[in-house]
């Protein structure tokens, strides 16, 4: 019975939590409808290939064929068998609930571990739970789908939970719940949210160690750093065959450092990504007040501007002179232009001018609980996590500016490690969507310990503590709400110069312009208005509980959990809403990718062992669908190949577009044209069809070189730029151009006549059969090189090598031979028998533990 009365409250939370992520998927949960999201869809095609061979052979294959002419499935599909098991412990954490709804709850989960880590009482930790997990940028990117962030993030406060109990003396229980949430981090398997968080978990630490100096506890903070360490070490070890392949495979990826010399050296970095890609996505300065407002510019890019009643009001009655003794409404000439391709999204920001990314939402953490932070640094100033807190919020928002703010963002690039590995910097706000309601969760404990326990005194603090930090942030909202346009512009330059050439004289494009402004500052004013008044409530509450009046603790609790849902609540059903049935279909449509054309049938009806498809509709190289039926060319994956990538850069993009080109002129008839000359490279990776989808139409190329081939001639060259530019110069039918590190390996070629003859025997993703008859020399395959490939010419091992810049090749002697090249990492057998030795160590400490507290139990 007591320890049913112990354990209650705690299972009442998780089931607060479950009922709670069902009531914000409901009516989708009860419908049987999903998500739409765009990454999983296009994950379906990305990972056919591999389905298909795994169904058949019931073996993962580590290569496939399917996107970008081959490349490993290491961040495709990167399922190990020694996860197995540590995939079942996750779906029993996650109570074997529908998808959508798991994911809400085990963000409540989480977060809640950590504060009861924190020794924090169940209802407070149930309040903290709610107000991280509806931070806007968690569920906006459910709506995303970007399914392995969501379980990153999920996986990341229980995990530093661990670590708190470590540092709170409970070693044995800090090792087991660290190496047990950090094995389930690294198989979420998105490096990029952990590694962010790595920059928490040093600063909290350093927040621990300046408490250990103070109270002279060094041997407990020597200790607690060890378990911390080996339960980390002990999460790595069980993921160890994933996390190998992941950094082996980086080294090939635009995540590791190109070997080409570019003519903006600037730009590029000693290792990663260039410092343009990096900073491709990053957070306005004046963007970053949607931590307090959300719709500080605008919302989402998702929807247009006249979707929002405020815009649409604030332009009702003004009129924009079109021309002479012409006049139109405002909302007239923003539908016309709507209706010519012009569109006005909610989203706007300070560099559109630029060409800046959209967004499907903001990051918002809510208005009152970024007062409660606040709050902690006039409350909880004595505590050295508080700092360590508010150092780590201060970063991540600088870092988030990325591009507009890069004296920064370029020290991080060039002097910490793996920074450069990541894109998309504006994503590092998830640092301070984490220790902003945790700061929060440190105040309100503080002001209860005050007011509850406190001397008069205190309380007079606490009570001063609140308004200051109400004036520190509602005031902001009233002062934005009142002046908007004494802190913000509502238009750029460019859209200034785009209304003057759409209206020139004698029409009016700055009654347009001023048309636009309103609509913008209508949505803008709105939501600081309403900030100011959840704030203003919040206070209240807050004031009330403070001069200890019938307003009771458990009162301001409830009170401010029903204030901080219904705002986070409200603001998240703007991006993720599961009324609305397009944004959440039958899985059955989701699950359905794009219907088979007879172009595609055209294209299957060839038998041919493989070959592959280049779809010149649309973007070549940010799309799966493709995939889904054929061997792309084409693609979709933020780690492509490097040399791939620079392929793409500088030739492929120009050469495809030679292709649509010669198709408008030529019609299906390419026999007309010179496609050696004009497209070589396509030819060289063996696209033997374009398919047109738009118009249905599948067109064979028939320059296409095959599976393999013998070349007269093969160029060595001293480095990487040598080596891409000879591909422009070269005929690549007969000759070839290679570093000349594979000179020892391929040797010279041999001039060829029609008797040499080339023919792939057999097909798997992971291994390649051909049979090669004639004088021998340099034989060139169509197929991607990579490390890892091995090769045998009948039976006996050689060496790959390299040539046209990202072909594989090799040597043979002169008579009929068999060449097979496979893919079997011998490093996966190594990496899963270590990972299986950690993970059996992890289940014993388990068990021990859970011995040990029952033997210390009945001891008791």
């Amino acid at each position: 019975m007591k320890i049913l009365k112990q354990w209650l409250p705690d299972v009442l939370a998780v089931v607060f939590f479950a009922v709670l992520a069902f009531a914000y998927f409901y009516p989708a949960d009860v419908q049987n409808r999903v998500l739409n999201q765009g990454d999983v869809s296009a994950g379906i095609g990305l990972g056919q290939e591999s389905t298909q061979y795994y169904n058949s052979t019931g073996e993962r294959t580590r290569w496939t064929n399917a996107i970008f002419s081959g490349m490993p499935t290491y961040q495709i599909a990167p399922s190990y068998g020694s996860t197995s098991t540590l995939s079942a412990v996750e779906k029993a954490y996650h109570l074997w609930l529908p998808d959508n709804v798991w994911y809400l709850f085990v963000y409540l989960l989480g977060f809640y571990i950590l504060l009861r880590a924190f020794n924090f009482r169940q209802h407070l930790a149930a309040l903290g739970s709610v107000l991280w997990a509806f931070s806007t940028y968690f569920l906006i990117i459910i709506a995303a789908g970007h399914l392995w962030k969501v379980m990153a993030l999920a996986y990341l406060p229980p995990m530093i939970g661990g670590i708190v109990l470590a540092y709170r003396g409970k070693y044995m229980w800090g090792l087991i719940v660290t190496a047990l949430f950090a094995a389930m981090e690294v198989n979420a398997n998105h490096v990029q949210m952990t590694y962010y968080y790595l920059f928490v978990i040093l600063l909290m630490i350093i927040a621990f160690l300046v408490d250990a100096i103070i109270k002279k506890e060094y041997v407990r903070f020597l200790k607690a750093t060890g378990v911390c360490i080996v339960g980390g070490l002990l999460g790595v070890m069980v993921n160890l065959s994933n996390l190998y392949h992941t950094w082996e495979f980086s080294k090939e990826t635009m995540r590791g450092k190109s070997e080409l010399v570019k003519q903006n050296a600037d730009n590029q970095t000693d290792s990663g990504l260039e410092r343009s890609y990096i900073t491709d996505y990053s957070y306005g300065i004046g963007e970053t007040w949607s931590l307090l407002v959300p719709n500080v510019k605008g919302g989402t890019s998702m929807k247009l501007l006249w979707d929002d009643e405020n815009a649409r009001e604030a332009i009702q009655g003004m009129s924009v002179n079109v021309g002479p003794g012409q006049s139109m409404s405002a909302p007239q000439v923003f539908d016309y232009l709507s209706q010519n391709g012009l569109y006005f999204t909610q989203y706007w920001n300070d560099n559109l001018e630029e060409g800046a990314n959209g967004t499907m939402g903001p990051v918002y953490v809510g208005a009152f609980v970024l007062l409660l932070a606040v709050l902690c640094l006039l409350v909880c100033y004595r505590n050295p996590l508080t700092w360590g807190l508010l150092v780590a919020t201060l970063l991540s928002i600088m870092l988030a500016w990325g591009k507009n703010f890069m004296g920064l963002t370029d020290f991080f690039i060039d002097h910490v490690p793996m920074y450069a590995k990541f894109r998309a910097v504006e994503s590092i706000l998830v640092i301070a969507e984490f220790t902003i309601p945790l700061m929060a969760m440190l105040a309100l404990r503080e002001v209860w310990q005050k007011v509850e326990d406190g001397t008069a005194q205190e309380r007079k603090y606490i009570f001063k503590a609140v308004l200051v930090a109400f004036g520190l942030t509602g005031g902001v909202a009233l002062l934005f709400a009142v002046t908007p346009t004494t802190f913000f512009d509502f238009y750029t330059e460019a859209e200034a110069k785009l209304f003057g050439q759409i209206l020139p004289p004698p029409a009016s494009a700055d009654a347009l312009l001023e048309a636009l402004s309103k609509a913008r500052q209508a949505v803008f004013t709105a939501d600081c208005w309403r900030s100011f008044l959840i704030i203003l409530v919040g206070t209240l509450m807050l004031l009330a509980y403070c001069m200890k009046t019938k307003f009771k603790a458990w009162m301001l609790v409830a009170g401010l959990l029903v204030l901080c849902l219904t705002d986070l609540w409200t603001v998240n059903r703007r991006y993720l809403n599961p009324n609305d049935t397009k944004q959440f279909v039958k899985k059955v449509e989701r699950q359905q990718v794009r219907p088979m054309t007879d172009a595609d049938r055209q294209i299957l009806a060839d038998t041919s062992l493989d070959y592959r498809v280049l779809n010149l509709a649309g973007n070549v190289f940010n799309e799966n669908e493709t995939s889904y039926y054929h061997k792309s060319v084409g693609g979709y994956h933020p780690a492509k190949l490097r040399r791939y990538q620079e392929l793409i850069e500088y030739y492929l993009s120009d050469q495809l577009n030679a292709v649509r080109q010669a198709l408008s002129t030529t019609g299906t008839d390419l026999s007309v044209v010179n496609g050696d000359s004009i497209w070589p490279v396509i030819n060289m990776l063996n696209t033997k069809y374009f398919l047109m989808a738009q118009q249905n139409i599948a067109v064979q190329n028939p320059y296409a070189f095959g599976n393999a081939w013998m070349v007269d001639h093969v160029s060595y060259v001293d480095n990487a730029n040598d080596e891409i530019d000879a591909l422009g110069k070269l005929n690549l039918r007969h000759e070839a151009v290679a570093d000349k590190q594979f000179e020892a390996v391929l040797g010279q070629a041999v001039a060829q006549d029609s008797t040499t003859t080339v023919q792939m025997t057999s097909y798997a993703p992971n291994k390649l059969t051909y049979t090669v008859d004639g004088k021998g020399g340099v034989l060139v395959l169509s197929e991607i090189y990579y490390p890892g490939w091995t090769a045998t010419v009948d039976g006996q091992e050689v060496e790959l090598g390299r040539v046209n810049y990202v072909l594989r090749a090799l040597h043979i002697e002169a008579g009929k031979h068999e060449v097979v090249l496979s893919f079997f990492p011998q490093s996966v057998k190594t990496t899963e028998t270590l990972a299986y030795v950690a993970l059996a160590i992890l289940l014993l400490l388990i068990v021990l533990v859970v011995v040990l507290q029952v033997r210390k139990k009945k001891a008791n």
